[in-house]
């Protein structure tokens, strides 16, 4: 495999029907690039700003996602006064998913399955058909 190595450029790539398994991008913008068709499986994104980021048609089966949203108390970066804008998911399915430890207030959950969803151990149908007899 050819090693190419390109630093201190500032270059608009394109690059198509290509492998670069095993690439490493540190220190490096990437704002507003594409990625279409491809096979990113094993990716690890670390200390990046991921802000309007979308990811659509994408499967993640085993993603782990954790330690996302604002620096914390302590951090360089921390701003006890800066806000995380909300993030939103739609046509999700994530029969199975774990959230764990995970600050969800003011979380809206609306028109989804929730046919064995627990919170904390209790089935939300039951929550729910409580809070509707009463």
């Amino acid at each position: 495999m050819q090693d190419v190595q390109i630093v201190n450029t500032i270059a608009q790539l394109s690059v198509k029907q290509s492998c670069i398994d095993g690439a490493e991008f540190r220190d490096v913008k990437l704002s507003k690039a594409s990625f279409t068709d491809v096979a990113m499986d094993g990716v690890k994104i670390t200390d990046a700003n991921l802000s309007d980021l979308e990811i659509e048609n994408a499967q993640l089966g085993g993603a782990y996602i954790h330690n996302i949203g604002m620096p914390p108390k302590g951090h360089p970066m921390y701003n006890p006064n800066v806000k995380m804008r909300p993030v939103k998911f739609e046509d999700c399915f994530l029969e199975g998913a774990i959230i764990t430890n995970c600050n969800l207030a003011n979380v809206q959950v609306t028109d989804c399955n929730l046919e064995g969803m627990t919170i904390n151990g209790i089935l939300v149908e039951e929550l729910l058909k409580k809070w509707n007899q009463d």
